[in-house]
C-alpha cells in the first residue's frame, strides 16, 4: 500500500510538468478515479473478502472457492458499465462538476483512456479481495507492488515521453496505468487456477443467487460509503472551481495527499477485515471487536503524524508538483485546516472496514451521510453568503471529525453477534 501511495505522488507530479491547466484537470477527474478504486478495491472488494472469509471461518471451504466465480461475474459486470457510462458521458459529468476549457479537454483526454480499461482495474481489485480473504496477503501485495512499478514506469514514459517515445500528455498517464492493471488481472486470473492458490476460480462452479447476495449485501452498502466520500470530494472540487484554476489545482493537491492516506489505512484495514470475518464465522465475538479497535488505534495514529507533518511544513508535499505561488497559498491554507483531522479520518475508515468483515455497515454509512450532509449544505450556504475558502476548509475539517468519532460510536454500540 505504500507502493501505491507513491504512485499517487509520481502521477501527480507528472501531471504538474504537463501544465497547470492538466493538473486542474486531473482534479476535476480525479474524485471519479478514485470513485472506481474505491468501488472495486474497498467496497465490493470488502464485500468479496467479508464473504469468503465468513465462510472459511465456518469451515465451508465449497462454499468459499464457489463464491470465487461470482466474484468474478461481478468484476466484470460492473467494469463494463464504468467503460460504458465514462465513455459515452463524460463531457456532462465533468462539465457538471465544473470543468471548462482548456482543463475540461485534459481531464476528457484522460478520462476517456482510464476507464477504457475499467474491467481490469475492477478484475485486479476482486482478484486480489478473493486472496485476502484467505488471509493471503503475500501474493497481492506482491502484484501490487509490481503493478506499482510498471505503472509508475509507463505513465512517466507514455505521458511526458522517452527517447523515441512521443509525449501522449494525459492520455499517455492513463494509459500506463491501463496496461499495468491488465497484466496484472491476467497473472492473476491464472494463479487462481493454479495448484498454488488455496480457493480455485472454476468455471464449472454452480451459480446461485444466494452467493450473489451474500457479495453484494456487504459490496452494496460499503458502496453507499464510498460514493458518499466521492460525493464529498466532488461538492467541494465544483465549488472550489469558483475561485479560479489556481484555487482548484491546489484542492487537487490537497485532495491527492488525502487519498495517498486511504492505501495507509486500507492496509490496515483489509488486514483487519479477514480476521473479523473469520473470527464471527467462528462466533468470536471479542476477538472480532479486539481486531478492529486494534487495527483502528495504529492507523489513525500513524495517519494523524502525517497530518500534522503537512499542517506545519505544507511545502514538503506542495513543492513536488507546483511552484505556483498562488497554488502554494492555497494548499497551504488548506492543510493547515485539514492536516491535524485526518487521524479522525483513517480512524473512522480502518472501522469501516473492519465493520464490512463483520456485515455491520448501518453505522459507518450513516457518518458517511453526515459528513457529505455538513459540507455540501455548509458549502452551498457559504458561496451564497460570499465564503471564503479557509471557511470552506473548516467545513470539510468538521465533516472528517464527525465521520471519525460517528463511526467509532456505532461499532462501539453494535453488537457483532450473530
Amino acid at each position: 500500500m505504500t507502493a501505491s501511495a507513491l504512485v499517487t505522488i509520481a502521477e501527480t507530479w507528472y501531471v504538474g510538468q504537463l501544465g497547470l491547466l492538466s493538473l486542474a484537470g486531473m482534479a476535476l477527474v480525479f474524485p471519479m478515479v478514485m470513485l472506481q478504486q474505491m468501488l472495486s478495491a474497498g467496497s465490493m472488494g470488502g464485500g468479496i473478502s467479508s464473504a469468503i472469509s465468513r465462510a472459511l471461518g465456518a469451515n465451508d471451504t465449497a462454499k468459499a472457492n464457489a463464491l470465487v466465480l461470482h466474484a468474478t461475474l461481478i468484476a466484470l459486470g460492473i467494469g463494463l458499465f464504468f467503460t460504458v457510462i465514462f465513455l459515452l458521458f463524460s463531457r456532462p459529468i465533468f462539465t457538471a462538476m465544473g470543468g471548462q476549457g482548456e482543463a475540461l479537454e485534459h481531464c476528457l483526454d484522460y478520462a476517456h483512456m482510464a476507464f477504457l480499461g475499467a474491467t481490469s482495474i475492477w478484475l485486479t481489485n476482486s482478484f486480489t479481495s478473493v486472496l485476502r480473504g484467505t488471509g493471503n496477503m503475500r501474493t497481492p501485495s506482491k502484484v501490487l507492488l509490481s503493478l506499482c512499478i510498471g505503472q509508475v514506469a509507463l505513465s512517466g514514459i507514455l505521458g511526458l515521453g522517452w527517447g523515441p517515445v512521443p509525449s501522449f500528455g494525459m492520455a499517455g498517464v492513463a494509459a500506463g496505468t491501463v496496461a499495468a492493471y491488465s497484466a496484472s488481472a491476467v497473472y492473476l486470473f491464472f494463479y487462481l487456477r493454479s495448484p498454488r492458490s488455496q480457493l480455485k476460480l472454476s468455471f464449472h462452479s454452480p451459480l446461485s443467487p444466494a452467493l450473489f447476495i451474500d457479495i453484494l449485501k456487504v459490496g452494496g452498502m460499503s458502496s453507499l460509503s464510498s460514493l458518499q466520500t466521492v460525493a464529498t470530494i466532488a461538492v467541494v472540487t465544483r465549488l472550489m472551481s469558483s475561485f479560479g484554476p489556481e484555487a482548484l489545482a491546489a484542492y487537487g493537491i490537497g485532495t491527492r495527499l488525502e487519498f495517498l492516506l486511504v492505501p495507509i489505512t486500507f492496509a490496515f484495514g483489509v488486514a483487519c477485515l479477514p480476521m473479523v470475518g473469520m473470527a464471527l464465522g467462528a462466533n468470536l465475538v471479542q476477538r472480532a471487536k479486539q481486531v478492529a479497535w486494534s487495527g483502528a488505534l495504529v492507523s489513525s495514529t500513524l495517519v494523524a503524524c502525517i497530518g500534522l507533518l503537512v499542517c506545519f511544513w505544507p511545502g514538503i508535499w506542495t513543492e513536488i508538483f507546483t511552484s505556483n505561488p498562488l497554488v502554494l497559498s492555497y494548499t497551504a491554507l488548506y492543510f493547515q485546516w485539514i492536516g491535524p483531522c485526518y487521524g479522525f479520518f483513517a480512524l473512522g475508515l480502518c472501522l469501516y472496514f473492519a465493520s464490512q468483515g463483520a456485515g455491520k455497515l448501518l453505522g459507518p454509512v450513516l457518518a458517511g451521510t453526515f459528513r457529505l450532509c455538513v459540507v455540501a449544505a455548509g458549502g452551498i450556504w457559504l458561496t451564497q453568503n460570499q465564503g471564503s475558502a479557509a471557511e470552506m476548509f473548516t467545513l470539510i475539517a468538521a465533516g472528517m471529525v464527525g465521520y471519525g468519532l460517528l463511526t467509532a460510536l456505532s461499532v462501539y454500540k453494535v453488537s457483532w453477534a450473530r
